[in-house]
């Protein structure tokens, strides 16, 4: 017999390939105006760090729906400069509906009292204060929305426009763009900088694990620099 939990199973499995074969070829506004108001209406979020590239699609976003839900991952750990930057594009496009993502106080407290965790664990970290929080915050949703793009890192670099993880629709609509494409976008709409991108911060994350990137480096050179680390935890393996 099949129970309800495995129908369900299978209307999701059956709708995100549904979705890469009706709109997997559409990318960038359009594949973002179709995913907020005709497939997903009031259930996808935009997952925004506010870092180099990020107005870009808030921008999108914002022109479609600014009421769309942008869930931000404030760790406590993050550049004052991003902060006021989040305010920026908030007052800019007129955004109402910026989540800011805290780490629970209880597993704080337990796990990372002193702030030094970074220190000792830098995975264990950003479980605690990026993807457990994140998990938490899209048990509502649907889908969710991200900035990922294929020329970041290798793992990225076979990534789909639309995905299927852990029950939720992930939507990449940047994917195909390379940052040449986002700084001719950034350019022609004359989109506010993140003030550290002028002085050498190419990708920027918490304070403690990002730093500038030196010529000739990687892109993402600077995000745990010195370690095998190329990614937070929130878009790998079985985690939302």
């Amino acid at each position: 017999m099949t129970t309800a939990v495995q129908m369900k199973d299978e209307v999701i499995d059956r709708s995100a390939a549904s979705l890469q074969q009706q709109y997997g070829h559409l990318e960038g506004r359009a594949l973002l105006e179709v995913m907020i108001k005709d497939v997903f209406p009031g259930k996808i979020g935009l997952v925004s760090s506010f870092g180099s590239e990020s107005a870009v699609l808030i921008e999108m976003v914002a022109d479609i729906d600014p009421a769309t839900p942008i869930l931000f991952l404030n760790t406590g750990k993050l550049f004052g400069e991003t902060l006021r930057y989040r305010d920026k594009l908030q007052e800019r496009y007129g955004l109402t509906d910026i989540r800011s993502l805290k780490p629970d106080d209880d597993e704080l407290a337990a796990e990372d009292h002193n702030g030094l965790l970074w220190t000792r664990d830098q995975d264990a970290c950003c479980d605690l204060r990026k993807t457990r929080p994140l998990d938490r915050a899209l048990e509502g949703f649907d889908a969710w929305i991200t900035g990922r793009k294929r020329f970041q890192t290798e793992e990225r670099a076979a990534l789909e426009l639309i995905e299927q993880n852990a029950g939720k629709v992930k939507i990449n609509p940047l994917a195909n763009a390379s940052l040449e494409d986002l700084q001719a976008i950034a350019n022609e709409k004359n989109l506010p900088r993140h003030p550290l991108v002028m002085d050498g911060y190419l990708s920027i994350g918490c304070m403690p694990c990002t730093r500038r990137v030196q010529e000739g480096e990687d892109y993402r050179a600077g995000r745990w620099a010195g370690t095998d680390k190329t990614e937070c935890g929130i878009h790998v393996g079985d985690g939302i």
